[in-house]
C-alpha cells in the first residue's frame, strides 16, 4: 500500500516557492501544486477509463489540508463505484462559471494597447497576491471584504505602493467582467486607498501629506516672487531632484520641454521633463529676469558661473514654518502619491521620477517611453495644484 497522509500543515505553510513548479506528495495522488510565483493548490492526480486525469480541490490555505484529503477519500470512493468524478462535478461547478483568474486572463492576455512588460507585470502581481485566496472564486461572488483581506496582506508586509498597483490591475479586471455582463460590480472601485492602505515611510526626505498641499500652496502665495518661490514651485510642477533643477540651464528648454542632460541626473541617464502652462508661465517670469552673463535658470545671487544655494528651498520652507515636515525633494513624494492615488499608469509615473529599468540598454533607448502619458499627468497635476483662475472663470 502506497504511503498515505505524509503531509502537515507545518510543511505546507514552510513550503517555498523555486524556478520551478513544485509538488509535495500527501498519497493516492493527493498533492500541493506550488507555482514559481508561490500559489498553493490542491491538485489530485488518477486514472478513469485507462486514461489519466488530475482534479483540483482549490487553493491552501483557503482549502486546508484535512479539506483536501475529504475530498480525495470522496473522489476515490466515486471511482470504485465507477463514476466518473468530473462529471459529478460539473453541476456543482458549471462551465460557463467565470473564475477571477480565468478572468485575470481573459483581460489582461486580450490587452493589445499596452506593452508586453506591463501586461506580465500586472499579471504577475495579481498571480503572486490575489489568485492564491481568490483565484478559483466565481467572479461574482468577490466582494469588497474579500478582496480587502488579500490586499491587505500585501499592505501589512510593507508594499504600501506595490498594492496600489495590483489594486488598480484587479479593478480594471472587475470593470471589464461588469461590462460584458460577468459581474454586477467593481469592488476595488469601493476601497479608497488613501484611507485603506498605509503610506510608505519618507526616509531622508520629508514631505508633506497630500491633504496638507492646499494649506502649502495657499501660504506659498504669500511670499513674494523670489527666486527661491519660484525654484520652490517648479519643483513641485516638474517633479525633479533639487540638484537637476539647480543645474537647470536655459539651452535645456525646448519649446515645452525640459532636455535635462544625462550629467546631471543621479543615474546618469538623460530625462525629459513635459512642461505644463503653469511651468512655462513660470518659466517667462525667470526669463525676464534673466542674467545674461548667466546660462542658470536659477543663477546665485552673487556669482553669474554658479546655480543658486542648494539650501535656498529648505531656508524657504523653513521660514514659512514647515521645516522638518517639507523639503524640495519632498514633491517628488507627494506628486507620485497624487498620481497613484487617481489610478494613472504606474509605469509612466516611475519613468516621470526617472526611476529608470533595471535594463541599461532598454533605459537608453526608451527615454521618451509613455511621454504622452507623463505629459498628461504632468499637467493634471499643475491643474490640480496651481489651477488658473481665469480657466476657472
Amino acid at each position: 500500500m502506497p504511503t498515505a497522509n505524509t503531509l502537515t500543515d507545518a510543511i505546507c505553510k514552510r513550503a517555498a516557492p523555486s524556478d520551478k513548479p513544485q509538488k509535495l506528495f500527501d498519497g493516492h495522488g493527493l498533492h500541493l501544486f506550488i507555482t514559481p510565483a508561490g500559489g498553493k493548490r490542491w491538485r489530485m492526480s488518477y486514472r478513469f477509463g485507462g486514461k489519466p486525469q488530475t482534479a483540483t480541490f482549490g487553493p491552501y490555505p483557503r482549502v486546508s489540508l484535512a479539506d483536501a484529503r475529504k475530498r480525495r477519500d470522496d473522489l476515490m470512493q466515486a471511482l470504485d463505484r465507477g463514476e466518473d468524478p468530473k462529471a459529478k462535478k460539473e453541476p456543482k461547478k458549471p462551465a460557463d462559471v467565470l473564475t477571477f483568474q480565468t478572468a485575470c486572463e481573459n483581460f489582461w492576455r486580450g490587452r493589445k494597447d499596452i506593452t508586453s512588460g506591463y501586461r506580465d507585470n500586472a499579471l504577475r502581481g495579481l498571480e503572486m497576491h490575489l489568485w492564491p485566496t481568490l483565484g478559483e472564486l466565481p467572479i461574482t461572488e468577490i466582494d469588497k471584504p474579500a478582496l480587502m483581506k488579500a490586499l491587505l496582506r500585501m499592505d501589512d508586509a510593507g508594499k504600501h505602493v506595490y498594492v496600489r498597483r495590483v489594486r488598480v490591475w484587479a479593478g480594471q479586471v472587475f470593470d471589464w467582467a461588469v461590462e460584458r455582463g460577468e459581474a454586477k460590480m467593481n469592488p476595488a472601485a469601493l476601497i479608497r486607498p488613501d484611507k485603506a492602505f498605509a503610506k510608505r515611510p519618507v526616509e531622508n526626505f520629508a514631505a508633506l501629506d497630500i491633504t496638507e498641499v492646499p494649506a502649502f500652496m495657499e501660504r506659498l502665495s504669500l511670499e513674494k516672487e523670489l527666486q527661491s518661490v519660484l525654484a520652490c514651485k517648479l519643483l513641485a510642477l516638474t517633479w525633479v531632484r533639487t540638484k537637476e533643477l539647480r543645474a537647470m540651464e536655459w539651452d535645456q528648454v525646448d519649446g515645452d520641454m525640459w532636455r535635462v542632460p544625462a550629467g546631471n541626473m543621479k543615474k546618469r541617464r538623460a530625462h525629459l521633463v513635459p512642461l505644463s502652462s503653469q511651468a512655462l508661465k513660470l518659466l517667462e517670469v525667470l526669463r525676464a529676469r534673466r542674467r545674461p552673463a548667466s546660462p542658470y535658470v536659477f543663477p546665485s545671487e552673487h556669482r553669474d558661473d554658479r546655480p543658486m544655494s542648494e539650501n535656498a528651498v529648505l531656508y524657504l520652507i523653513a521660514r514659512m514654518g514647515y521645516q522638518g515636515r517639507m523639503t524640495g525633494h519632498g514633491w517628488r513624494s507627494v506628486g507620485s502619491t497624487w498620481a497613484n492615488e487617481r489610478e494613472m499608469n504606474p509605469d509612466a509615473i516611475e519613468r516621470q521620477l526617472s526611476h529608470a529599468p533595471d535594463d541599461e540598454v532598454r533605459g537608453v533607448y526608451n527615454r521618451a517611453e509613455y511621454l504622452a502619458q507623463r505629459r498628461a499627468i504632468l499637467q493634471g497635476w499643475a491643474d490640480w495644484l496651481m489651477p488658473d483662475p481665469a480657466a476657472a472663470a
